[in-house]
C-alpha cells in the first residue's frame, strides 16, 4: 500500500540531507519504517491477512540491507537515524 502524498513528503522532509533529496539512504529507511509501523497496526485488527504479511517481511529484509549499507559507509548518521525512528538494534 503505498503512502499518501502528504505523509511521504512530511517523512521526505524530516530525513533529507538537501533541499532536493529524496532518494538518500536515510530517507529510504525513513519511509519503509513507516510502512512497517502502518502494517503492523494493520496486522493487530487482520491476523490472517497472510499475503500482506509476506509484503511486511519484504519490506523488512529492505530496511535491513539499507542499514546495513549506511553502516557501513556512515556510522555516525546509521547511529542518529536508528535513535530518531527509534529502531532497537
Amino acid at each position: 500500500m503505498p503512502l499518501e502524498a502528504e505523509v511521504k513528503s512530511q517523512v521526505i522532509g524530516d530525513y533529507k540531507r538537501h533541499d532536493k533529496d529524496s532518494g538518500s539512504t536515510e530517507v529510504q529507511v525513513a519511509i519503509l519504517s513507516y510502512r512497517i509501523k502502518h502494517l503492523t497496526e494493520h496486522f493487530k485488527t487482520h491476523k490472517k491477512d497472510h499475503h500482506s504479511r509476506r509484503g511486511l517481511l519484504g519490506l523488512v529484509a529492505r530496511r535491513r540491507r539499507l542499514l546495513d549499507y549506511l553502516k557501513r559507509k556512515n556510522p555516525e548518521g546509521y547511529q542518529r537515524l536508528i535513535q530518531s525512528l527509534g529502531i532497537r538494534r
